[in-house]
């Protein structure tokens, strides 16, 4: 795709901030390390990153991530939901993966992707898609790329490392960690009910962030 989602209206900073202020401090964000990106930097992500901390992290720009996370809800609640393919292989991607298809009714793909899911019919498990949205385009390659061939809008949750070749939207944001990979998908699935009409903006949704989380081995044992 061209990038056409880059080109919507994004509000930096502005009212996507407010919008999850009701339930989420700008405090409990910033705890999540939803922020906190990488010793690298690509040419691509280099607009979304507000900073350098002194051990050599980037700090990526939490206003940004909110902002573009506000315009991929807009855009998954004019779809098609039961069309829309959440896809993650990475380990700490899974329960936020899982929650948000659940809350939203998107389909969920975790694990390795099999080649020809997108792009061959005869594949049993076949599946036409009218968004993909995957958790790290870095892991998740492979379905960026059946998407694209396909010609279907790819959104991903992108670190500073990453390189966003057949993105059309970037969320930039740490997508290693749990928690705040749990608190990107959180948001978007409450944003995508409320711009679908299934969520006033002033309810609370049933899950909290901490239901997105995967969990530790030694947290599920205990």
């Amino acid at each position: 795709m061209s990038g056409s989602l880059e080109d919507e209206e994004t509000d930096e900073g502005g009212s996507a901030e407010k919008y999850v202020a009701s339930q989420l401090t700008e405090k409990m964000l910033i705890s999540t390390g939803i922020r906190v990106g990488t010793l690298v930097k690509t040419k691509s992500m280099v607009s979304f990153i507000s900073r350098t901390r002194t051990d050599g992290l980037h700090v990526i720009d939490v206003g940004k991530t909110l902002s573009r996370i506000d315009v991929a809800a807009k855009f998954i609640a004019r779809s098609n939901i039961d069309r829309v393919v959440v896809y993650a292989s990475r380990e700490y991607a899974l329960m936020p993966v899982r929650k948000f298809c659940e809350v939203t009714g998107a389909i969920p793909l975790t694990g390795r992707f099999m080649p020809g899911t997108f792009t061959n019919p005869l594949y049993p498990r076949h599946i036409d898609p009218e968004i993909v949205l995957v958790s790290d385009p870095a892991m998740d390659f492979q379905a960026i790329d059946e998407a694209s061939k396909i010609g279907v809008p790819a959104i991903a949750i992108c670190d500073t490392d990453n390189v966003t070749t057949d993105i059309d939207l970037v969320i930039p944001a740490n997508n290693r960690g749990r928690k705040a990979l749990a608190a990107v998908f959180w948001i978007l699935a409450r944003s995508v009910l409320t711009y679908s009409g299934r969520l006033a903006a002033e309810q609370a949704m049933k899950y909290t962030i901490e239901d997105f989380e995967t969990k530790l081995v030694e947290e599920v044992e205990e």
